[in-house]
């Protein structure tokens, strides 16, 4: 029987190690290897040596992307819908008598700033019931294996993103093969389907397809009422086209384009009052919070910037879709 300390035990929450101390499961990415603790004695050179050189490589990226690991006061946002995510990379606890739901589960090293996040506004992290991610990429869910065993929560992912999730990224059409991008498998509970409601206690969340960015992207959708008046809210996946993605002849992902034509169409058919998404940067959470601790209105109620946010982000798409095909002939 192994006795598990508690730095050890720390260590098997963030990094993945097993019970045999010379099985190691590497998170590759940046801001996971930037909290790396001191390695015990009892592990291997040769891990030792890779995660030197995976550290030393992702290094870059992790400086390209400081404010994915910097804290961000969590706050109300309407309703029973609170935000408990970082500067970069957004999180949402929906809070219920029954449990809570939390939306996206982030990089490795993340989580415990999630769990002080949600411990600060009253509630308890050991009371998540629900795991749900907006698409499959490292930097929305490689903490989803380490929330599952802190708190048995049930991980719901949308159906094409599942094999990603299951593979611990392994099979993301344009990141597979990319160290820095993989993570823990681990198993989903729970398939869901566009058009699936996802229900505890009072709150329903309604989970729309909005593929492209990844086959599963999901845009998650669902009603508050603050001080007497219903806000729709679309927590938006990513309509990003990312570097490097081929929208053109992608063998990897032949519909690539037609997806996010597919994507546009359904955002602009939600009817949006709280515009929010997974990242921070999507829907100007650095200029409305400071703005909504003045009181007043509420700056996350900003249906006019969704639409124009939606409007530029299919702009971008078409301007290179259009550069791909015209260097495809």
């Amino acid at each position: 029987m192994s006795i598990v300390t508690p730095k050890r035990r720390l260590a098997k929450r963030q990094y993945g190690l097993a019970d045999d101390p010379s099985r190691i499961v590497i998170f590759a990415h940046a801001d996971d290897l930037a909290y790396t603790p001191p390695m015990g004695k009892g592990i291997p050179i040769v891990p030792r040596v890779l995660i030197f050189v995976l550290s030393a490589a992702a290094s870059v990226f992790a400086q390209a992307n400081p404010d994915w690991t910097e804290p961000f006061p969590p706050f109300h946002i309407a309703g029973n819908l609170y935000y408990v995510g970082s500067k970069g990379l957004a999180n949402y606890l929906v809070a219920t008598p029954r449990g809570n739901i939390l939306i996206n589960s982030d990089l490795e090293a993340n989580v415990q700033m999630i769990e002080a996040s949600i411990e600060k506004l009253g509630f308890k992290f050991k009371d998540t019931k629900i795991l749900l991610i907006s698409h499959a990429h490292w930097d929305h869910d490689a903490g989803s294996a380490t929330i599952k065993e802190l708190t048995s929560a049930t991980y719901m992912v949308m159906d094409a993103d599942v094999p990603v999730v299951e593979s611990g990224g392994k099979t993301d059409f344009e990141y597979g093969n990319s160290p820095t991008s993989l993570y823990r498998p681990v198993k989903v509970d729970r398939v869901l389907h566009d058009g699936d409601e996802v229900r505890l206690g009072s709150a329903v969340l309604v989970a729309h397809l909005t593929p492209g960015h990844t086959k599963g992207c999901t845009t998650w959708t669902m009603e508050v009422t603050e001080r007497g008046k219903t806000y729709n809210v679309v927590i938006l996946g990513s309509p990003n086209v990312n570097a490097g993605y081929k929208l053109v002849d992608n063998t990897a992902y032949p519909q690539i384009a037609e997806d996010y034509e597919r994507m546009w169409g359904v955002l602009k058919s939600l009817p949006c009052d709280i515009f929010l998404g997974a990242h921070g940067n999507y829907f100007g959470l650095e200029e409305k919070y400071p703005l909504m601790k003045k009181g007043g209105v509420n700056a996350f109620v900003d249906p006019s910037g969704y639409k124009k946010y939606i409007a530029q982000k299919e702009h971008d798409f078409r301007t290179e879709l259009a550069r791909q095909k015209l260097a495809a002939k």
